[in-house]
């Protein structure tokens, strides 16, 4: 039985959408009666998912596009400012922008890749937070933060991201602990394994052949015998989103990831 969730006219901003996981995570808000907020560094992208989110709307909602870096605090506040001006009002913020960098520590540009992904994975996240609650608080909303099993395994050559999201998971319990009680928000993160997107050609530099075969590996070795796809994260969030569904889940890491946590290290 598929499960239909009715997010009629509740505001949802995802982050990083214009792609992967967050297309996917748009569209199924769109699907689900919300007006979303698409968003991204590549304008034409932009267009293109805000496009699929009008036509799987089931009013035809026009879904804002807003072209933007996270990385830019001005950036973030006109997100946040044209998403208000636009809607008047913001019921569900999703954190999904993110990126990684393969570096070491002794490489001579590993500060540079590293303040880079702490801006991107983690400081965008806090910011966009901190602008958010007065929205969230009037309208008791919540917010899912897309972190990563990368957040439980260490690495030596992808410190910078394992050390965001490790952050990030943090950070999500911390706001969970402050915004309950005072604002009643809620506050969840997910941690997908892997989903098969551009994420490996653009954090490693993979070719599209390479990237595949990496996803197809997972096959053999994920206990669900496949890789992830966007839906499956965006069902995931669109259950912590639905206050009816989760409306018991606050501080939850909650993990998607095929079975990686469960075997890795076994084969």
């Amino acid at each position: 039985m598929s499960v239909n969730y009715d997010f009629t006219d509740k505001v949802v901003v995802i982050t990083g959408s214009s792609s992967g996981i967050g297309a996917g995570i748009a569209q199924l808000f769109a699907k689900s009666g919300a007006n979303v907020v698409v968003t991204g560094r590549n304008g034409d992208r932009v267009a293109k998912v805000a496009k699929q989110c009008t036509n799987v709307s089931p009013k035809q909602l026009t879904a804002l596009e807003v072209v933007g870096d996270l990385t830019n605090n001005e950036d973030c506040n006109r997100l946040i400012d044209t998403t208000v001006q636009t809607f008047g009002k913001i019921d569900i913020l999703v954190n999904n922008a993110g990126s990684g960098r393969l570096t070491s520590i002794d490489d001579s540009d590993y500060m540079e890749k590293f303040v880079f992904i702490m801006q991107t994975n983690l400081n965008s996240v806090v910011y966009l937070t901190h602008k958010c609650v007065p929205y969230l608080a009037k309208t008791r909303g919540n917010i899912i933060n897309i972190s990563s099993v990368g957040s439980k395994i260490p690495s030596s050559r992808f410190s910078p991201y394992h050390i965001s999201k490790a952050a990030l998971d943090m950070f999500t319990k911390c706001m969970a602990a402050e915004l309950g009680p005072k604002h009643h928000i809620r506050v969840n993160a997910i941690l997908p394994g892997y989903v098969r997107t551009d994420i490996l050609m653009t954090s490693m530099s993979l070719n599209r052949t390479e990237s595949d075969q990496k996803f197809d590996q997972t096959a053999d070795i994920y206990p669900v015998g496949r890789p992830g796809q966007p839906q499956d994260i965006a069902n995931t969030v669109a259950y912590l989103a639905s206050n009816t569904e989760a409306g018991f889940l606050t501080g939850s890491i909650v993990v998607a990831d095929g079975g990686h946590l469960a075997v890795v290290g076994l084969k």
